[in-house]
């Protein structure tokens, strides 16, 4: 089985910075794509940033202020995340997929495992 922990989160004020970590189970972590998504009050999940395949893709509002990185020697995926406004505010995800694409990692839909999810807010 493969389950993924996420930690980091926390209340910060706009301008702050934070890094989630999310440990990942299993033996096959190299192979994997992983990525951060996030769920704000009242809104659908979206796509943060993802890695897999040697590159790292971003959603178009956290480019340049937000780091996806693995180590893959500790089976963890961080995210450094800089400049924090309210609107980050959300509940973060980790995910990991067995097989997938870029687009299949933004859309969601090769997402096989999902963590619990950890709690940012950025207050203003």
């Amino acid at each position: 089985q493969v389950h993924l922990v996420e930690s980091g989160g926390g209340l910060v004020q706009a301008g702050d910075s934070l890094r989630l970590a999310c440990v990942v189970s299993g033996n096959t972590f190299e192979t994997f794509g992983l990525g951060w998504y996030r769920q704000a009050s009242g809104k659908d999940r979206e796509f943060v940033a993802s890695t897999g395949g040697g590159r790292t893709n971003y959603a178009d509002s956290v480019k340049g202020r937000f780091t996806i990185s693995r180590d893959n020697a500790k089976n963890t995926v961080y995210l450094q995340m800089n400049s924090l406004r309210p609107e980050d505010t959300a509940v973060y995800y980790c995910a990991g997929a067995r097989f997938f694409t870029a687009q299949d990692m933004r859309e969601m839909t090769a997402v096989n495992y999902w963590g619990q999810g950890t709690q940012v807010t950025v207050s203003s």
